[in-house]
């Protein structure tokens, strides 16, 4: 069962990786979500089984069946990208802590909240590395929906007092942010200081320790990053880099391995 379960919902990942897709190209472009799919090229339109994830890429040798334009192979990746990602999030769910606590429906209201989570950091991902923004529309809405869920969750069952915490989760880590942001406006972007709040849901809702590994790893695994492009003469130190992947890797980072790695180093320190 839990194989099963893992493996259907990264082929909803799958799935829901083509939207993203979608998401990531027309969000930043101010364009519709609702008009259908068509080739940029030759406006063709995109029938369904040639929007399969991954094996219609596959099928069409990465070309489009009308003109023959190349299409760029991070479609298929991100739609790997979120499969993966969404069973990663299923097995971390199947041994969730609370798992023996919970009732059955307030768990899946988390799973969704997760899921979320997950698909608007892919798509953050994304549109970030492209074009630098992280538009309010997927953060705000990241916030909003998961907010709502882990509401739900409550609601059905789950702890009132994880959800407080979740909430000075967000409220924390957007206050440090935004201070940051104050401090050096040409340094953090508005749309980095969003995603911090819903970062800081999420990982407020696991615990405390995973909030602050989630938070001290964004910039352990962006400063590295940065001091890598300087060493390879690709960046200086003042140049602008993408810091939503990392506050999203960050996160993630605290979701699966936050307390393990808190309580580690305080076991180092002698702290505990």
């Amino acid at each position: 069962m839990t194989a099963l379960l893992v493996a259907y919902i990264g082929v909803l990942g799958l799935a829901i990786g083509s939207f993203l897709n979608v998401v990531a190209y027309r969000v930043p472009a101010g364009e519709t979500l609702l008009r259908e799919s068509r080739c940029p090229a030759c406006e063709a339109r995109i029938r369904w089984w040639q929007n399969v994830p991954v094996l219609s890429w596959l099928g069409l040798r990465g070309r489009c069946a009308s003109c023959g334009t190349g299409i760029p192979i991070r479609y298929p990746l991100i739609e790997l990208a979120t499969g993966v990602a969404f069973a990663l999030v299923a097995l971390w769910w199947l041994h969730e802590p609370d798992a023996a606590v919970t009732p059955v429906t307030a768990r899946l209201a988390v799973l969704a909240a997760y899921l979320w989570f997950a698909a608007s950091g892919v798509v953050l991902i994304v549109i970030d590395l492209a074009v630098r923004r992280l538009p309010h529309a997927i953060t705000g809405t990241a916030l909003a929906a998961c907010g709502a869920l882990l509401t739900l969750a409550c609601a059905l069952g789950a702890d009132w007092q994880t959800l407080l915490r979740a909430g000075l989760g967000a409220a924390g880590l957007f206050a440090f942010y935004w201070m940051l942001r104050a401090i050096r406006p040409d340094g953090m972007g508005g749309g980095d200081v969003r995603l911090a709040a819903v970062c800081g849901l999420m990982l407020g809702w696991i615990g405390w320790m995973p909030l602050l590994v989630g938070a001290f790893a964004a910039f352990v695994f962006g400063g590295v990053f940065g001091v890598a492009l300087m060493l390879r003469r690709r960046a200086g130190r003042r140049t602008a880099i993408a810091f939503g992947p990392w506050i999203v890797v960050g996160a993630w980072v605290g979701v699966v391995a936050g307390e393990a790695l808190g309580t580690g180093y305080l076991t180092i320190a002698g702290v505990s």
